[in-house]
């Protein structure tokens, strides 16, 4: 996926793995000088004495899915780059390409339509079609984000370095949801380097899964990555980060907190995984998104406490 640059078109914009980019550009979405990093950039994946790991902008996806390191350590971030898109795609889609693609909302993608992403003054999903659009609405786009490794990346507090800035947040990278122009704050000419991992919380489960509309293939309509650890029959940690449901990935901290120290079990996740609607604000056409992720909260969260 492209390491693309958020400003005005047509602007330069970096090709890695290019699934984003090729796409945007045969649409015509993408005007811009090409400027190809796929060479250039770091695909390494390297570990402190600790046991944290730093991931190379450039490592593919199916690099992230297949390292057993990796699934040791990090099984969340494992689980969710086994289940995005399709192996063809995971070969060459990149971990940095994948944060900063750009919003597969089906207006922007037309060229010929004018939205807020691409400098208009009105989203036209907001009046028009959003069945797949958010249901916590915070902002005038009404797109949800699409990355799947932002919301793994925002369960375990990765941080972000660029060539600019360092130690940015999944939240610093994206935003709240509230900027309706971009997909990310990245500057022009501003490029992801590495993702820091924090070192890896001992007895840990961690899942991922996601609520599609056909078998395979397809962008999920809502995603969950959750991790836990269970001491004594309880809850001892929880954290869970949602993927399309928003502008940007959100932390289901309403569900962490009321399950803090609660026996793990399928009631008290039951009752839990009601507060995962928390704060929402659905459109005319998206209530249905969160019944998905309140059954997405409790199907992996009574799998990983089996």
């Amino acid at each position: 996926m492209s390491v693309a640059v958020m400003t005005a078109m047509p602007t330069p914009e970096f090709r890695a793995g290019g699934t984003d980019f090729s796409e945007r550009r045969r649409s015509g979405v993408s005007q811009g000088m090409l400027i190809d990093i796929s060479a250039t950039g770091d695909k390494t994946i390297t570990w402190d004495a600790d046991g944290a790991a730093q991931i190379g902008a450039l490592t593919t996806i199916a690099t992230i899915a297949t390292d057993a390191r990796i699934a040791a350590a990090y099984p969340g971030i494992a689980a969710s780059a086994h289940g995005l898109a399709t192996p063809q795609v995971r070969q060459v889609a990149t971990l940095g390409g994948n944060l900063a693609q750009r919003s597969r909302c089906w207006y922007f993608r037309r060229a010929d339509i004018d939205c807020l992403k691409k400098g208009g003054s009105t989203c036209p999903a907001r009046s028009g079609n959003h069945l797949y659009g958010v249901a916590f609405d915070l902002g005038n786009c009404v797109a949800p984000h699409p990355s799947t490794m932002a919301a793994a990346l925002l369960a375990y507090d990765a941080t972000i370095t660029t060539d600019r800035r360092s130690g940015l947040t999944i939240a610093g990278l994206l935003g709240d949801g509230s900027v309706a122009h971009a997909d990310h704050t990245l500057a022009a000419g501003e490029m992801i380097k590495s993702i820091a991992l924090p070192a890896p919380i001992e007895g840990e489960r961690a899942s991922y899964k996601r609520a599609i509309s056909r078998t395979y293939a397809e962008w999920p309509l809502v995603e969950l990555c959750a991790r836990v650890v269970i001491a004594d029959g309880k809850f001892q940690l929880v954290r869970l980060a949602a993927g399309g449901v928003a502008p940007v990935p959100l932390r289901l901290t309403a569900v962490e907190v009321q399950l803090s120290g609660k026996i793990a079990n399928a009631a008290s996740i039951a009752e839990a995984a009601k507060a995962a609607s928390s704060g929402a604000k659905p459109l005319p056409m998206t209530a249905y998104k969160l019944d998905l992720l309140q059954g997405l909260v409790r199907d992996v969260l009574e799998r990983l406490s089996d």
